[in-house]
This record gives structure tokens, sequence and C-alpha cells, in this order.
């Protein structure tokens, strides 16, 4: 039997320095959290917003392609949700995915009237547009390829209308450290470093009777991701420490069209957004084969599992470590005011959209696990929320349908706010007195990896835990990511060692998860089980840290292959 895995409960950190409070922590500042923060103080709840760079220096103002939602008279929500649980391949929560395409529609003509500006055509009305695994046209954009900008944009110049608003108080350089717990397990405030001046300043504790996590995604596991360099895991780490449930960490997406750089090339990749492919751009291999036709019905335009596995393959069979992407028959005048930024970061590598073959091969992109909610972004840990890339909310299942990310941080924000107001009105979350934060001096439970080690987790987890994976590859990752974990000595402090912890800490459980899984299915490919495997496998994997500090596993069988919500999360039998 193998050595059982451990996570410890606190990362070390020096003792807090100072306190605040507030009715609410919300932990990330992009669409997700901005949401939230802005719905829960429209409602009368005190906001805390913390954001560990900029308000506006996550993930949401990198999305190129857009937001998807059933705008079109053609269109439906019913044809949203086909579509979405397709791309999921059997395990989207359909309660989940029905709320999502439901609401989304009001969210997005809100975010509208909030003042986002979408792309619209000669006629006035919105454009809209298509992606893989779309059968509609219905992704919303802006600014040709910059929807995420002006998304960011538009939500934080809401958030600075109520800047003088002593209920809403907004940290940048913010890290979360680890969450602070009650006597009974309840989430009642965090433990943040702050770099700052004056009283806020190193690290503090915040007091609460709620916490939302939307801390986006955990892309910087790995050498090359098109995730920013704050993509760290943070909320999902401090949520794993906590002994919150975790799912379906397995179920990573690599974008298939990320522009090839080189084998060395580490860290943020430029993307070529879906919608590239959407407006007619085809991938060929070396030889200039369309090779796409035959593997789907939608053939380049198909589910982004499908066409990063068919890549994969191309590449395997004509020895090569990249294809390309061909959009030179869309014309110059077409790529420059549709696609813009595309156009001027592929120029600043030294390639002319018009002119050239595009190299592309896949790179992280997206996690469709996280923090397992239910439909109200409740975790298992009372008083703590998550939502956005960091959390597991059912909608995306194993693979995640192009533009439904951003959808789903706006309509999840949204219920969360609810939730928390009709909790706070019936005296559900009332506040509490958190156990004393451990520090660096006297913590039997701490750990801490040295920042230099940062990576050699990405190199691990890329050779081992990536896009193909195999018993003997992921055995691999998890013998050097535990040398690591045993050589972490909890001397070095601040934010770079943190992150690095949470990365290391993520991948562990990533990996020790992977492995679990004999199949193939979305973002989980395995070279030794090549095929779906539903007899066995339909169902979702949990994990959750013990008190012991142990992961305990478990599956959950589904008993068809579009399973309805839960309300009620548990850590349910352990895996054999």
């Amino acid at each position: 039997m193998s050595t059982p895995l451990t996570i410890p409960r606190w990362l070390a950190a020096p003792p807090p320095g100072w306190t605040t409070s507030a009715d609410v922590v919300v932990v990330g500042s992009g669409i997700a959290g901005l949401t939230a923060a802005l719905r829960l103080r429209a409602q009368g709840a005190t906001v805390l917003l913390v954001t560990k760079t900029l308000l506006n220096e996550g993930s949401t103002a990198w999305a190129q392609g857009g937001i998807a939602a059933a705008m079109d008279d053609e269109d439906s929500p019913d044809q949203h949700l086909h579509d979405t649980l397709v791309a999921g391949v059997g395990l989207c929560d359909v309660a989940a995915v029905t709320a999502l395409v439901n609401e989304g529609p009001t969210r997005v003509r809100e975010l509208v009237a909030l003042g986002a500006n979408f792309d619209r055509g000669s006629n006035g009305e919105i454009s809209l547009t298509r992606e893989g695994g779309h059968h509609r046209d219905r992704i919303l954009h802006a600014g040709g390829d910059a929807t995420g900008k002006e998304i960011s944009r538009a939500l934080i110049e809401a958030l600075h209308l109520v800047k003088d608003d002593p209920g809403i108080e907004v940290i940048e350089h913010a890290l979360v450290v680890d969450l602070l717990q009650d006597a009974e397990g309840r989430v009642c405030g965090a433990t943040i470093h702050v770099i700052g001046e004056g009283q806020i300043d190193g690290v503090g504790a915040v007091h609460c009777r709620a916490v939302v996590l939307a801390t986006g995604g955990l892309g910087q596991i790995y050498a090359a991701t098109t995730n920013p360099s704050v993509a760290t895991g943070d909320g999902m780490a401090i949520a794993l420490r906590a002994g919150a449930v975790l799912a379906d960490l397995e179920f990573v997406q690599f974008h298939p069209t990320v522009l090839f750089l080189g084998d060395d090339s580490t860290g943020q990749q430029p993307l070529i957004s879906e919608a590239v492919r959407g407006e007619g751009a085809v991938l060929v291999d070396k030889g200039g084969v369309r090779f796409m036709q035959g593997q789907h019905e939608l053939a380049d335009l198909a589910p982004r599992d499908v066409v990063a596995r068919a890549i994969v393959a191309r590449m395997a069979q004509t020895h090569a470590d990249h294809v390309f992407l061909d959009c030179r028959h869309l014309g110059r005048e077409f790529l420059e005011k549709r696609f813009p930024s595309i156009v001027a970061s592929c120029r600043e590598h030294g390639f002319d959209m018009a002119t050239d073959l595009l190299p592309v091969a896949p790179a992280q992109h997206y996690a469709s696990g996280g923090v397992r909610t239910d439909l109200d972004g409740r975790s298992s840990l009372p008083g703590l929320y998550a939502c956005g890339e960091c959390s597991c909310t059912g909608v995306h299942g194993a693979n995640r349908l192009a533009s439904n990310s951003l959808l789903e941080g706006l309509v999840f924000a949204h219920r969360i706010a609810e939730d928390i107001t009709r909790r706070f009105a019936a005296g559900e979350l009332p506040w509490t007195d958190p156990l004393p934060a451990q520090s660096a001096r006297g913590c039997g439970d701490c750990t801490l990896l040295k920042s230099g080690n940062r990576k050699t987790v990405q190199r691990t987890m890329t050779a081992g835990s990536g896009v193909v994976r195999s018993a003997e590859s992921l055995a691999a990752s998890e013998a050097r990511l535990g040398a690591l974990a045993a050589s972490a000595d909890g001397v070095e402090g601040g934010p770079k060692s943190w992150q690095t912890t949470n990365l290391l800490q993520l991948g562990q459980v990533l990996t020790h998860v992977a492995a679990l899984r004999e199949e193939t299915r979305g973002g989980h490919v395995r070279s030794d089980f090549p095929d779906r495997d539903d007899a066995h496998w339909l169902g979702h994997t949990y994990a959750v840290r013990g008190t012991d500090g142990v992961v305990t596993t478990s599956f959950h069988p589904t008993t068809s292959p579009h399973p309805t919500a839960s309300s009620h999360l548990t850590a349910p039998a352990e895996l054999s």
C-alpha cells in the first residue's frame, strides 16, 4: 500500500499583527469576485474585497473569445444546455447547467446595463459569433477579442463609483494565507498578507460571517499556460487545508491553439482564441493536411478536448512538436478588425496572421475542477463559498464549453450574493470567534516550500500530469512531488514561497486523483486507458483533508450521464 498523502493544515507565517472585520470577505477581483462584492454591498452587507495584485490583473482580463448566452431569437437556453452537456462528456450537473443557461441572458443584460460595451453590428444589435462545441451563434464579444478587458473595466468602474462607501473596502496586493475557523469548523475569517503602508501591512486577520473565494485557476502549476502569473491556485489550496471538499481536479483543460514559441518557452503563453476558428480558420499539419475532418461532426470547431487530443495524435504521427492554424484566407482587414489583440500579439512574436501559418500546440488553459459547491455556491464547510474557476459547480463536467467560464462567474456570483443575503436575514451566518491562527513559531503542522522550487513543480507536473498521462508518468510525478514536500522546512516566508507551496499541494492532490481515474474523458487523457469507460468511471472524484492531515479520496458514481445536483455535500466512502 502506498504512503497516504498528507497535507499540513497551515502555511508557516508570522502571527497576525492587525485585525479588521466585515460581514463578507471576497477574495479575488475577476468577474466572479467583483460581481459578488457589488451585489452583496447593494443588498446591505459590509464587504472587504481583497486581491493579490491590482484589481484588473486577474484571468478575466485575459479572456479573448467572449461570454456565451442564448441571446438570439433562433437560439434557446435548451440548445445552450445541450451543447454544454455534450462538451462535459457525461459529468455535467444538469441542475447547475440549467441555472447557468436560463439565468445567463438576464445576467448578461444586467452587465450591459452596468456599462459593458459589447461589439454591435450595423443594425445596432449585439454581434454574436460561434466557438467550438456551440451549434449556434451565442458568443458576445467586445473590442473584437478583448471581451474580458471590457467586462473587467465595466465592473471596476462600477466599484469605483462606490469607493467612498464605508461599507465596501478594497485591499490590493493582498494574499490570503489561510482560512480561520471557529471551534465547530465554521469558516469565520482569514489570515491575509498585505504589502501596504501604515497599519494594514504584513500578516493580519480578518474576521467575518462568510468568505467567498473567487481566486481563479491553477494554471501556473504547469510550465506552459495561458493563465496569468497570479493563477497559483491559492483559493483551492487554502480550502483544501481547511477541510473543504475538492472535486474533479484531474479534469484540466488544455487549450488546443496556443502559439508555439518553442519547447523552452515557459510561463504565460499567447492564446489564439477559439473564436478565430469560429470565424473560419482551420488546423493543418506540417504537410498542409486538414486533420480535423472526420474527427468530429464540428471538425475544427469540435470541443476543446477533442481538438487537443487530435493535435497531440497528429504531432506524434508526423514527429512534430506543433501543428498550424491557417487563417490567411480570412484577409488582413477582417483579422485586424475582429482580432486586433491577437494580431498584435502574433506580430510581437514575429508572425503575421494574414500571411503566415501560425504554429500552435495545446497548453494548460482552465481547471474544470475545484472547490465543490452546490447551486448556491456553498462549499462543504459552513461559511465558505466559492465561484468562478476556483470552484466546481458541476457546470463544466469533464471539459468546459468555450466561453462558459465568464458566464459561470457572473451567474453563480449572483446566486452566492442572494444566498448570503437570505441567510443573514434568517440569522444562519452569525458572528463567531475564530480559533487562533497558527504561526511559524511553535506550529507543528506548518510547511513551506522554498520559492526556488517553483519551476521544479511546474516541470514535474508538465512531464507527468500534463496533457497526456499514464500510470508510469503519474507515479513519477507523485514521487518527485512527495520528495519536494518532504524537503519543505517552513523556514522561508513570504508570498512567493506561499504560492509555490500552494502549487505543490494542489499538484500532489491532482496527480493522486488522476492516477485513480483509469480512463480517458474530457480534459483527462490516459495513454494507458485511451477510452471512455462509463461502466466504471461515470462519476466524480472527491478529495478532502481530514483533521489528521490525510487526504481521503472518494468516487461518486452517477445514475445517468447527466446527474442532478446535490444540495448537501459530504465526503463519501473512500476509494479502494
